[in-house]
């Protein structure tokens, strides 16, 4: 069936992915587009699971400065190769990065790096919230693994929603760069300024 340029656009806009992927998912998928966006899903987790142990030691490091210059950002995105990281859209990825960063203020880069303490705290306040419901312990506990799951969403980089579109994760805003670059990509770390703020 015929794909108009119109609809490739808008999928490659929602997706990061490629021109020709996103051509080729909308024909696999007989013109769907959620169904399309999938397909690409899938094809850029294979991707990327292929490409996860792969070394990412070129890169970027970018910064931006939120409007009024009272939040900051710096953060270092790598790739595997020089080439890629000088592309004007690997650029612009590492600019989502850092805007991303700037706009919700992550704790954690990964769930690994939220030490087992912290963890444990969080779902004893979690628990103590709940002291006076009445619900049985089973039901408290399943409430209290829902609560934290959101407390991964609001702390943890790679578990945000994507600021500029929420339907996604930024593990998987990133896995799709992975398909679109056919590299390994990387954000190895960051530091998020603002204004008045003092070091903990």
């Amino acid at each position: 069936m015929g794909i108009s340029a119109e609809k490739v656009k808008q999928l490659r806009d929602h997706t990061g992915a490629g021109m020709m992927d996103c051509k080729v998912a909308l024909q696999e998928a007989n013109g769907d587009f959620e169904e399309a966006i999938t397909l690409l899903r899938k094809k850029g987790m294979a991707v990327a699971a292929r490409k996860a142990g792969r070394a990412a030691s070129e890169g970027v490091v970018t910064s931006y400065i939120h409007p009024g210059s009272k939040v900051g950002v710096l953060v270092e995105v790598n790739c595997e190769t020089d080439f890629v990281a000088r592309t004007k859209e690997f650029q612009d990825f590492a600019h989502e990065i850092a805007v991303q960063i700037a706009a919700m203020d992550p704790r954690y880069r990964t769930r690994e790096d939220v030490s087992a303490e912290t963890v444990n705290k969080e779902r004893e306040i979690l628990l103590d919230q709940l002291v006076d419901t009445g619900k049985p312990d089973k039901v408290k506990h399943q409430i209290v693994e829902g609560r934290l799951e959101k407390w991964y969403t609001e702390n943890v980089f790679l578990d945000q929603p994507f600021v500029k579109d929420d339907s996604i994760k930024m593990q998987q805003f990133i896995t799709n760069h992975i398909a679109k670059f056919g590299e390994n990509i990387v954000v190895r770390r960051y530091v998020r300024f603002k204004l008045g703020e003092t070091s903990e």
